[in-house]
């Protein structure tokens, strides 16, 4: 299984393949024709082109990225080692939600973790909202977190400033349950490990990165993980929101792909996009999480189908 390991690692970081490509190549080597993945690089290229039907340039890559092995190999090995777990999209242990949120498009092929990863499979929640929230929205939170603990649902977070952080540490302080995503490798947040090291030996915590183990924080991966955050979560609670950035657009491609989304209902001096969004087809709550009666009257859109597995 660690040799196989060593080629998930190689395929799923292809420089320029798109996460479609990368999942539809494994699902032809997995599922079609039935081989491992280290089977599938011991081929030949003209087996590649005949079975496979890979371009020159794709073959090209896949070349490349063989020369490389001894790199990943070592990686791999040292990340073992640290008590890091390799998760990849035909293992038991892959998330299912991820996959029903994501589908082949864009879950991702492997993930990397630290801590209780049964977590994977609790009942889920993402509370999400911006990094200047005001102190009403901060005060949501908390209440959703706390109460989202009582239900026994597992809190996934971003981390971020403001809204990600608070619902975080609010999860954390009431012995909850919490999945961290990081905008980075999982190998270059060693100080969220010391921070959170007793929450995670305890299990309450599990963090989760979907890029490169050795990719440092960008604005681009903080932008593509907050995919992974709602695509974690069975239902998603929107504290404060911007007519722009990565809640606005989170939330939208979740009411577009009918996504369960509960929006926190403003108060008439708020100045947020809060009301929008429930317009759009967000569920307007109370400050406790609970549906309540608007007379926002909602946007007819049309509803896109999303791709299935």
């Amino acid at each position: 299984m660690q040799n196989d390991l060593v080629y998930w690692l190689l395929l799923s970081h292809l420089s320029r393949w798109t996460t479609l490509k990368t999942n539809e190549l494994i699902v032809q080597i997995i599922h079609n024709q039935k081989i491992t993945l280290a089977d599938f690089f011991d081929l030949s290229c003209d087996e590649w082109i005949e079975t496979y039907k890979l371009t020159d340039k794709e073959i090209g890559d896949l070349e490349a990225a063989k020369k490389e092995l001894a790199n990943y190999s070592f990686l791999m090995e040292n990340m073992l080692n640290q008590g890091y777990e390799l998760i990849t999209l035909n293992s038991d242990d892959y998330p299912q939600v991820l996959k029903d949120n994501l589908k082949l498009k864009f879950a991702p092929p492997l993930i990397y973790t630290k801590g209780n990863k049964s977590l994977l499979h609790d009942d889920t929640i993402a509370i999400v909202g911006s990094r200047k929230a005001h102190d009403m929205s901060l005060k949501w939170t908390k209440n959703i977190a706390i109460n989202a603990t009582k239900k026994y649902q597992c809190v996934v977070s971003g981390g971020a400033k403001g809204v990600d952080q608070t619902a975080l540490n609010e999860s954390i302080q009431a012995h909850g349950h919490s999945i961290l995503v990081l905008p980075q490798g999982i190998l270059t947040a060693s100080s969220l490990m010391k921070k959170y090291y007793k929450h995670i030996v305890d299990g309450d915590l599990l963090i989760l990165s979907a890029f490169y183990p050795k990719a440092g924080w960008s604005v681009g991966l903080a932008m593509a993980r907050n995919k992974y955050i709602y695509g974690l979560s069975k239902k998603i609670y929107v504290a404060e929101s911007a007519k722009k950035g990565g809640t606005w657009s989170g939330v939208l491609e979740g009411l577009k792909n009918q996504r369960e989304i509960y929006v926190r209902n403003p108060d008439n001096n708020e100045k947020n996009a809060n009301n929008l969004l429930i317009s759009k087809g967000g569920k307007a709550v109370d400050m406790d999480g609970f549906l309540i009666k608007t007379n926002i009257i909602p946007i007819q859109e049309n509803k896109q189908m999303s791709m299935q597995l």
